[in-house]
């Protein structure tokens, strides 16, 4: 075992760890800015290193910013206004003047992603003391949305940034966008689908086990002080439809996805260890990352398998490699989970199952404890850091997801004193991309096989149908819409195992339209035709 003693005093430890948050309802609440909950977030972070604040403060070299849900797409309107340099803000609320602000790509990752990359800074001698922080004030915009006395959160602020763009490239193609599929909730219920009929599962046990999944979780959500929802719910709560648990997309109600109205901020401080003595930080204070990966997984449509993501599960498994655990050996555990199969990608691969004694969230997880946007495994470290702390010489993982199960980061966290160690992300990201895409066509004609599908139910009550398949003849991937107006494939998408069965498709300048039959096909069109 490594002795702090003999560490190198560039090694990179968590010093301090920070959250904030204010709910509409609550008594006192101050409608804050995204800067503002995210200031709140790096001061308690501060004050958490039990050293003096100021002096921390003034020694931060670097800070980083995950980005806003609304500056995370181009051209979204930001209805309160915002920041044109959210990391330059905060550090100007707090007193810090740094050489360095970065603002992070778009994605669940970049929480545990940034951590790790200003630690391997640090451990190379680029920096010694970093702030990395987010947070999200959608609740709030909402709020105010009607409203005619609306806040004013624009600010302009000066200095260098680190902008390193939306980093959306591959994560929303035309065919999909052209198809429906330009939410979350559509997107990962493809893949939620192909796991259910992959396990040769039914509708009902498939749905019994997303409760079975997240009920321990409000469990957690309803003890934590930051959760936007904390109420704990039973299983059958949870996926049985109602008024309040609306139908999303199949297999999805709304208790089942994450939630995203939430005023939450976030904040983590690393340090070389040199500069954690130099700054009075307490040795009982420090957290090393003894493990860490960073994957991308191939685009969706490119995968063989769309029941899973290998890459995903690549990154948590050498994570432990870098750690040299085993998943055994980990005391706690937060899963991403903005849907349930993000949870069991990960949890299939390390044999973990639902009522793991250990759990497998240390905040309740984002439909219950909320998903702050880019910014909630920020809330996932925080926790982390502070069990650790409280149980010395424990290790706990965090796994931080972006995308459709598209980008992962994995640490793992523990006050043992450890060497930083360099992880092989680069040559596996190279194995990853040379796996095989599987062919797609945009225009798709002919007799199909169903691969995966979801059907949308919007508020009126219409529902969709989008049907993944593959073509007969060629093979080629193809994506399609079964609309309202044909019972009959809605029928085939609702009621016992669609995926495996044959439908007809056909192109039009308006997209791929899928039916039972030729037959059928040709009804449609001239029903269409006729109105």
């Amino acid at each position: 075992m490594t002795s702090v003693s003999d560490i190198d005093p560039r090694t990179p430890v968590v010093v301090g760890v920070g959250q904030f948050s204010e709910r509409v309802e609550d008594p006192g609440y101050r409608a804050l800015s995204s800067v503002d909950l995210a200031a709140h977030a790096v001061r308690e972070a501060l004050s958490d290193t039990g050293a003096d604040a100021a002096a921390v403060a003034s020694a931060v070299d670097t800070v980083a910013g995950v980005r806003q849900f609304e500056i995370s797409v181009p051209g979204l309107p930001a209805p309160l206004g915002k920041s044109n340099n959210f990391p330059r803000s905060v550090a100007q609320r707090v007193g810090t003047q740094p050489a360095r602000a970065i603002l992070e790509v778009v994605g669940g990752q970049g929480p545990q992603h940034l951590v790790t990359e200003l630690a391997s800074a640090i451990a190379h001698g680029d920096g010694r003391v970093a702030v990395v922080f987010g947070s999200e004030a959608i609740s709030t915009a909402r709020h105010f949305a009607a409203a005619s006395d609306k806040p004013d959160f624009d600010e302009t602020v000066d200095g260098d940034l680190e902008d390193r763009g939306h980093g959306i490239e591959g994560l929303m193609t035309e065919a999909a966008f052209k198809h429906g599929l330009v939410d979350m909730p559509s997107q990962y219920a493809l893949i939620e689908n192909a796991r259910r009929a992959r396990l040769g599962v039914d509708r009902a046990e498939y749905a019994r086990s997303m409760g079975e999944l997240f009920a321990p979780f409000t469990r957690v959500a309803a003890r934590n002080p930051h959760s936007s929802a904390p109420t704990e719910r039973t299983a059958e709560e949870l996926t049985t439809p109602s008024d309040r648990n609306r139908p999303i997309t199949d297999p999805y109600t709304r208790f089942v996805v994450a939630r995203d109205q939430v005023n939450q901020g976030a904040a983590v401080i690393v340090t070389s260890v040199e500069a954690a003595r130099e700054l009075g930080v307490p040795q009982e204070k420090w957290v090393f990352l003894h493990g860490h990966a960073d994957l991308r997984e191939r685009d969706l449509f490119d995968r063989q398998d769309m029941s899973s993501g290998p890459a995903s599960v690549m990154a948590a498994r050498h994570a432990l490699e870098v750690a040299g655990l085993q998943p055994s050996q980990l005391t706690t555990l937060d899963l991403y989970s903005c849907f349930p199969i993000a949870v069991s990608n990960i949890a299939d691969s390390l044999e973990l199952s639902a009522d793991d004694p250990r759990g497998l969230t240390v905040t309740g997880g984002l439909p219950f404890f909320g998903g702050a946007g880019n910014n909630y495994s920020m809330h996932a470290i925080a926790e982390t850091v502070a069990l650790c702390r409280s149980r010395p010489g424990a290790f706990g993982f965090v796994g931080a997801n972006g995308g459709t199960m598209s980008k992962y980061s994995a640490g793992i966290y523990s006050t043992t004193p450890a060497p930083w160690r360099t992880d092989r992300s680069d040559a596996l990201q190279a194995e990853v991309d040379a796996w095989p895409a599987v062919p797609n066509v945009d225009r798709a004609d002919g007799w199909a096989t169903i691969e995966t599908y979801t059907v949308k139910h919007d508020r009126s009550g219409a529902r969709t149908g989008i049907v993944v398949g593959r073509l007969d003849d060629t093979h080629e991937r193809f994506v399609a819409l079964g609309t309202d107006e044909d019972d009959e494939i809605l029928t085939l998408l609702t009621t016992g195992e669609p995926i495996g069965k044959r439908v007809y498709v056909r192109s039009f300048d308006h997209g791929n339209r899928v039916a039972t039959s030729d037959a059928r096909m040709d009804e449609l069109h001239a029903a269409q035709a006729a109105n």
